[in-house]
């Protein structure tokens, strides 16, 4: 059995629901380590990504930010911005980098909502877990 190594970038920006996804992924992901690295927000997780994946020391990488409305910024302008520089790092490096970078339409700071997005973001870190560790065996066969 191969060992495998991640890295996990996080958005500091609600933190408190972010991080939910770290637990959720090493929940997930069995024997291997992770490296885990804080950005201030969405917007730099690309770039670190990239530098991670031309490294040649992880097996994938995993950026988490949680992305709102703040009423100043297009939400969905950073989002979408932020996954298309991930799918670019990928390409560019040739290291899967996998999204947990959600926006939702609605999101108010209120018990409810951000109990609701914390529990949520644990699931998609575990399903970011199933991911890596599904294109890892994927490309593993296909160099066969």
């Amino acid at each position: 059995m191969t060992h495998t190594r991640y890295a996990f970038i996080k958005a500091n920006w609600h933190a408190d629901i972010v991080d939910r996804a770290l637990e959720g992924f090493r929940a997930a992901i069995g024997d291997a380590d992770i490296d885990v690295f804080d950005v201030p927000g969405a917007f730099e997780i690309p770039l670190l990504a990239r530098d991670l994946g031309r490294s040649g020391r992880y097996d994938a990488v995993i950026g988490a930010a949680f992305v709102v409305d703040g009423g100043i910024y297009r939400h969905d302008f950073v989002a979408s911005t932020v996954v298309e520089g991930l799918m670019r790092a990928q390409m560019d490096t040739d290291v899967p980098v996998l999204s947990v970078v959600l926006t939702p339409h609605n999101y108010q700071e209120t018990e409810a909502h951000t109990a609701f997005f914390r529990e949520h973001f644990v699931l998609k870190g575990r399903e970011a877990a199933m991911a890596a560790q599904a294109i890892g065996g994927a490309r593993r066969r296909a160099a066969a």
